[in-house]
């Protein structure tokens, strides 16, 4: 950071000391803060740039870096050397590494054998897959070609995956025979079977060896081993398709609160340009550093993770329950890696917590630099436990953003304090503000996070919404050409920090992992005795739990075994990050006068906030009875 701050001051004379004169110079500067960034992390293009951007204001739709010819996967196998790029560490402990010159060569072999079979730029190819390797190098060969890349994890169900993966018709779908959790092996042959039937467009399913050696795949139609797809050659060069900066890149689905979850579409050029500046400057991440996170290759920090290659450093990449066979786990992991950077969820740290954990004491963590969390806001409380029981002289860097921009709108930095409770700052080039519900900017108050000028990493534009339609109404309908996040925040005029309250849309987060209600809803209706439902996020221990409110048809009670019923069927058919953590049964659910769900109005209700929209209600009497529950204290708000 320091080093880029005296590049920026040499340059345009700018006399920056600080973080946060940095950053209101990348805000009042956006192209010049934009082509230095390009500068600092050496892009690879094979064009130069006409034009940083046309319109910053313009939102959606600003074009960025017109005229430049780039492949996002050459950028991040710029490195070819024996110093190790892969780390693979499962519960069952099987460990297993490749350099970055073994890395390349697997690329090399897969996109032979991917183009060999037919996948061109601008076709999509889809993972259901776990966090290992063969996932990242089927990301980079299928990215070389120019093709767009899109993952489930295995623990999302059939149904969930066929709702996001069969909207894009890929035309090639990486799976695996199965994965572990909690010790266990589990078969995802049946799912990936399903999905390759339910999507006409699969012309090939790559199958992976995990829990087994060569499975019977049999009954998978078009599929093919991995051993066996893969180009038997070495020492093959990659051809990367030289492509526009705002080449589609990855599909990255929305939570799905209104339906199938939307598929935004992000350009290549964006992500890598955004992701390098999070990477280098706001995670401070070097070649030498060693980089572990635990995500699934559902959630968007795999993406940003996987991106961090273009800076050299060692991944270490886990796949199952953080918790097998104890909650020590991922210390002992990051002690004998040697894990300088550790990434991690609020719900991760709150479960240490509770557990009385004594990580600091119990393993040598002298290697751990810092330990970047998010996913949900993280209290005080778990600040000061981090450096109590953790480690008392890392750098805890909070960051939250979003799937949607694949990215940051509020991040760390090394070079200012970090006040229990807060992120640091708003990250470098993204015009962050917050409003109250009239769109005034306010400070020192709970309020909506916006952006107010357009970033590289939006997306270019939503899969099968050819006027925009979706896109506008997604960010920018509540306050016109600002985009409103969906965020409840407060930034604090004295530090310049933010604090994230959570959610002010109807995305569910526990765990920090992105549920849409309708998911839910779709499950849970099929059932013969519920008429209807509503599921909301409340703010609970330092997490979010699923509260579910149902209204049962005629005649039906909410007993256990129908509990059970309704919790079973989300596991099976959505994921087990679907199961409410209460069901309750309530009379009515509220809609507006269009006849949709108001998840709003009960979030407020739960969380002690007055309900401002009651007259755009078509049936607001039916508050009451949301009202009496916290009131006779079923509910604690």
């Amino acid at each position: 950071m320091t080093r880029f701050i005296d590049l920026v001051t040499r340059r345009y004379g700018t006399n920056c000391t600080s973080y946060h004169e940095l950053y209101a110079w990348s805000v009042s500067n956006p192209s010049d803060f934009w082509a230095r960034v390009w500068d600092f992390a050496e892009i690879r293009a094979s064009k130069g740039y006409d034009s940083v951007i046309d319109d910053v204001s313009k939102m959606p739709g600003a074009k960025w870096f017109a005229g430049a010819r780039l492949n996002f996967a050459e950028n991040l196998l710029r490195h070819r050397d024996n110093r190790t790029a892969l780390v693979f560490r499962g519960e069952t402990q099987r460990r297993a590494s490749i350099s970055y010159a073994e890395l390349y060569d697997g690329v090399a072999r897969l996109e032979k054998s991917l183009r060999q079979v037919g996948v061109r730029p601008g076709d999509r190819v889809a993972a259901y897959m776990p966090n290992m390797m063969e996932t990242i190098i089927g990301m980079l060969a299928t990215t070389s070609i120019g093709a767009t890349w899109a993952s489930c994890a295995t623990d999302i169900g059939l149904e969930a995956a066929v709702d996001r993966l069969g909207q894009i018709a890929p035309k090639v779908l990486f799976t695996v025979d199965g994965y572990f959790y909690k010790g266990k092996p589990f078969d995802s042959l049946s799912n990936a079977a399903g999905i390759a039937k339910a999507i006409p467009a699969v012309e090939k399913v790559v199958v992976a060896s995990y829990t087994g050696q060569k499975a019977n795949i049999s009954h998978v139609p078009n599929s093919v081993h991995y051993a066996d797809f893969l180009a038997a050659e070495t020492g093959l060069e990659v051809q990367f398709e030289q492509l526009p900066f705002d080449h589609p890149l990855y599909v990255m689905f929305s939570s799905g609160t209104t339906g199938k979850p939307k598929c935004m579409v992000q350009g290549a050029g964006g992500i890598l340009i955004n992701q390098l500046k999070e990477l280098m400057l706001h995670t401070d991440l070097k070649r030498e550093d060693v980089l572990f996170y635990i995500t699934t290759c559902s959630w968007m920090m795999w993406n940003w993770m996987v991106s961090s290659l273009a800076v050299g450093n060692t991944l270490v990449l886990y796949d199952g329950n953080p918790n097998y066979p104890d909650g020590g786990a991922m210390w002992k992991l990051l002690q004998d890696e040697k894990v300088t950077v550790f990434g991690c969820s609020a719900s991760y740290i709150n479960y240490l917590k509770g557990e009385g954990a004594t990580p600091g004491k119990d393993y040598d963590l002298s290697s751990l630099q810092e330990i970047s969390q998010t996913g949900s806001p993280l209290s005080c409380d778990g600040f000061e436990y981090v450096y109590r029981q953790i480690k008392g002289d890392l750098w805890f860097n909070s960051i939250s953003g979003g799937t949607d921009i694949n990215g940051c709108f509020c991040a760390g930095n090394p070079i200012s304090p970090v006040y229990a409770g807060e992120l640091q700052g708003a990250a470098l080039g993204m015009k962050v503000n917050v409003y109250d519900e009239t769109g005034k900017p306010i400070v020192d108050r709970e309020g909506e996070l916006v952006c107010e000028a357009a970033a590289p990493s939006m997306p270019l534009y939503f899969w099968d919404d050819p006027d925009g339609r979706k896109y506008r109404e997604a960010y920018f309908e509540v306050y016109p050409r600002v985009w409103r996040h969906g965020d409840y925040v407060m930034r604090h005029g004295d530090t310049g920090g933010f604090t994230f309250c959570g959610r002010s849309d109807s995305v569910l987060k526990p765990s920090g992992v992105r549920i849409g209600t309708a998911e839910i809803y779709n499950q849970v209706e099929k059932l013969d005795q519920v008429a209807d439902s509503l599921a909301i996020g409340q703010n609970w221990e330092g997490d979010q739990r699923i509260i579910l409110f149902v209204k049962l048809a005629e005649g039906c009670d909410l007993t256990d075994d129908l509990r059970t019923r309704i919790r079973n069927t989300l596991r099976e058919n959505a994921s087990p990050r679907h199961m409410p953590a209460m069901i309750i049964q309530v009379p009515d659910i509220p809609y507006t006068m269009n006849m949709k769900k108001v998840e709003s109005a009960v979030t407020n209700i739960v969380h002690g906030r007055p309900v401002l929209n009651r007259d755009a209600l078509a049936n607001p009497q039916c508050l009451d009875c949301y009202e009496k529950l916290i009131e006779e204290g079923v509910l604690r708000s």
